[in-house]
């Protein structure tokens, strides 16, 4: 058996070098599951995350469908209103008036309405379903357990 001083550098430098092979078998085994223990930790982080974001995509969505729906009523107001004038042909200003004010109102409220739904569905688009940190990681985990068993 070789001494501290007799030993090479590599051998003073390794700390596996002088282990036994079930030894290094189960030191990589620990290692491996420890490992295993913190990339599911990482993927449950990176899902709750992700279903954060993708809920508060959906309720802008949901938000904006309402603001949507409402500036639809105002729209089907307006447009009742001016059918109305149309046909009665009174030329009235009181009656134009009527469906002017309803009618801007409407397209204002869709507009605002639609600027919802455009940036939900914006953000919808990017989100992947995939836990990109995960994936990463695991690629790497995998190059560091092939280094090992080497």
């Amino acid at each position: 058996m070789r001494t501290v001083e007799n030993q090479t550098p590599a051998e003073t430098q390794d700390p596996y070098m002088n282990r036994s092979i079930p030894e290094l078998f189960r030191r990589l085994r620990d290692e491996t599951t420890n490992l295993f223990r913190q990339e599911v930790e990482l993927a449950k982080a990176e899902a709750g995350e992700k279903a954060s974001r993708v809920g508060r995509n959906v309720g802008y969505l949901a938000v904006g469908g309402l603001v949507a729906y409402a500036g639809l009523i105002f729209l089907l107001l307006g447009l009742s209103r001016l059918i109305l004038v149309g046909l009665l042909q009174a030329g009235v200003s009181e009656n134009v008036a009527t469906w002017v004010a309803p009618m801007i109102v409407g397209v204002l409220v869709a507009a605002v309405g639609y600027a919802f739904i455009q940036k939900a569905v914006s953000m919808l688009k990017r989100e992947h379903v995939a836990p990109q940190k995960t994936m990463e990681s695991l690629q790497e985990n995998k190059e560091w357990l092939k280094q090992k068993i080497r």
